[in-house]
């Protein structure tokens, strides 16, 4: 994807200078280093092409619906970090959790911590994810995790997020073999996890999960955005780092 972006990048470029840079090197080394960046004319767009291609950081949250450390977490962490940074995030989203799953030869069963209830949660919330786009999906599940009642929440928070998605189509996946399926996904992507989960919510980083990273995570998921990053700070990063004025009223 980053050798398509710098190719588009070159072909675009040599178009607006009509082929007529004094440039002896190809158009594919002229990003390699700042001295051929600067003789070919193009520092400043390699420059700007290393800081927009630079990976974003992934986080990715093992959770279950009901559970209120995960609640917590997604609505006053995850959710409105994405919402400041989702231009140098990734967020994957695995409802499952301490779920437990068995196989009858025809289809899979599944038992939640919290109960059946929030089994139909994660179900709900694993067809909304393969329903709509990331985006989408994310603000739906935000909806219905901040809700009083999570599992009644789902079909109102979908029409208000996205009034062209049908709720029969979401329980139709959540009834159906499609759910199903989805849900024994979810339950692989778990019980893969290296090191195993041991609790939820369960926060892995760039793939890699520390108790050190889970810590930085619960306390403040922004600040480690930022600090992970390695591109060109956005203006929230390096707002939020510089001192902040305090004011007090005193008696």
């Amino acid at each position: 994807m980053k050798g398509a972006t710098l190719l588009l990048f070159v072909a675009c470029f040599v178009l607006a200078t009509s082929f007529t840079l004094p440039c002896r090197y190809p158009p594919s080394a002229w990003c390699s280093s700042l001295e051929i960046a600067s003789e070919c004319g193009v520092l400043k767009q390699c420059v700007e092409y290393n800081n927009t291609s630079s990976d974003k950081v992934a986080i990715a949250l093992y959770y279950e619906s009901l559970c209120p450390g995960c609640r917590q977490f997604l609505t006053t962490q995850l959710y409105p970090t994405w919402v400041m940074l989702h231009d140098i995030m990734d967020v994957q989203l695995v409802p499952f959790g301490n779920a437990m799953e068995s196989f009858d030869g025809k289809k899979y069963h599944f038992t939640c911590q919290h109960g059946e209830e929030e089994c139909l949660g994660n179900m709900i919330e694993t067809c909304v994810l393969n329903s709509v786009d990331p985006a989408t999906a994310f603000m739906v599940i935000y909806c219905m995790e901040s809700s009083a009642d999570v599992v009644k929440s789902g079909q109102t928070c979908l029409e208000l997020v996205s009034p062209s998605s049908k709720w029969d189509s979401i329980m139709t996946c959540v009834k159906g073999d499609q759910g199903n399926k989805l849900m024994h996904d979810n339950a692989v992507k778990t019980n893969a996890l290296k090191p195993p989960h041991e609790y939820v919510p369960w926060v892995t980083v760039n793939g890699e999960h520390t108790e050190d990273l889970q810590d930085k995570a619960m306390s403040s998921l922004f600040s480690l955005v930022c600090s992970l990053y390695k591109g060109e700070k956005p203006p929230a990063c390096t707002l939020a780092a510089k001192k902040k004025s305090r004011s007090y009223c005193f008696n």
